[in-house]
């Protein structure tokens, strides 16, 4: 008699089928990875390179005389002296300083942003007055503008109100627009059920209350979002910074790189403290998204945003 073990087939085993198709898209994911992750790991590579012996083998792969000196040099570890012999031009970077100011400059203005974009796309999604439609359609258009052409206006209101070098100068251009930041939230809340705010009518709530206690935690996942995506662009900017903050105490990190690297420019310039400084300015961000990656994926997905 057989036995029940010996009635039940063997799993066969599943082949994995090799066709064309999959080797192409495996191939291209595999060269957009590389071309992606490439400029990263030289940016690594030159900072932990000797910036003397750069020079002798500019294509290598590896590390140049691998030294951690660069770092030492930013940080401010070591002596002017002791940069010059590394390979450094001189020229000091005051890090804490300047990522202060960065944190200052895109904390207060990503608030700023979110808050004042947050009411405005309420009022075009939630609320009914005449011409609403209207008037958005013509917020859109400021979407069309290329952002460079702004420059000059508003540089010439920030100087002429007197807040050159200043963080409010920095701040005040984009802190009550954004066109895309109204446009993103606006198609998340147009999509809230109506059940809970009519309950909350009912009960006697106004319109500033359904907004903050309902319409915004609805919202929270988009505004956390958007919060992070702003950030992100504001700590990288740096054509605004160069036309309104010239003075240290309110330079951002991404201004004073471009300072440090002109410091010295009768010296060969100091290409891996450049890259350990970038490294270090980039550090925030990258975490930022790694934490956050997979929540601006999926809010970028529901929202309709491509």
């Amino acid at each position: 008699m057989m036995t029940a073990t010996q009635l039940t087939p063997a799993p066969q085993r599943r082949r994995f089928k090799i066709s064309a198709g999959r080797t192409i898209a495996w191939t291209y994911v595999v060269l957009f990875l590389a071309v992606t992750i490439f400029p990263f790991y030289w940016i690594l590579r030159t900072a932990l390179s000797d910036n003397f012996a750069l020079s002798t083998d500019p294509s290598s792969l590896l590390p140049v005389g691998f030294s951690f000196s660069a770092f030492e040099r930013v940080l401010g570890l070591a002596t002017r002296a002791e940069a010059i012999a590394a390979g450094g031009s001189g020229a000091s970077l005051d890090i804490p300083l300047f990522l202060r100011n960065s944190l200052i400059y895109a904390g207060l203005a990503t608030a700023c942003m979110v808050f004042f974009s947050a009411i405005a796309a309420y009022a075009f999604a939630r609320l009914q007055w005449r011409g609403r439609d209207l008037v958005f359609s013509i917020l859109l258009t400021a979407l069309m503008v290329p952002g460079i052409l702004l420059l000059l206006p508003n540089f010439v209101l920030i100087k002429d109100l007197g807040w050159y070098n200043t963080f409010l100068g920095l701040i005040a251009p984009n802190a009550l627009f954004a066109a895309f930041n109204i446009f993103f939230l606006r198609q998340f809340m147009l999509g809230l059920s109506n059940e809970v705010e009519e309950a909350a009518l009912i009960d006697g709530a106004g319109p500033v209350k359904l907004m903050f206690r309902i319409t915004f935690p609805m919202t929270s996942g988009p505004l956390v979002t958007l919060g992070i995506l702003t950030f992100i662009a504001t700590w990288n900017d740096y054509f605004w910074p160069l036309l309104v903050a010239n003075d240290p105490s309110v330079r951002p990190l991404t201004l004073a790189l471009g300072v440090f690297q002109q410091a010295a420019p009768q010296v060969q310039p100091d290409f891996a403290g450049l890259m350990a400084a970038t490294l270090i300015a980039a550090f925030p961000m990258l975490l930022l998204f790694v934490v956050f990656g997979r929540r601006i994926v999926n809010s970028l997905g529901f929202t309709g945003i491509k």
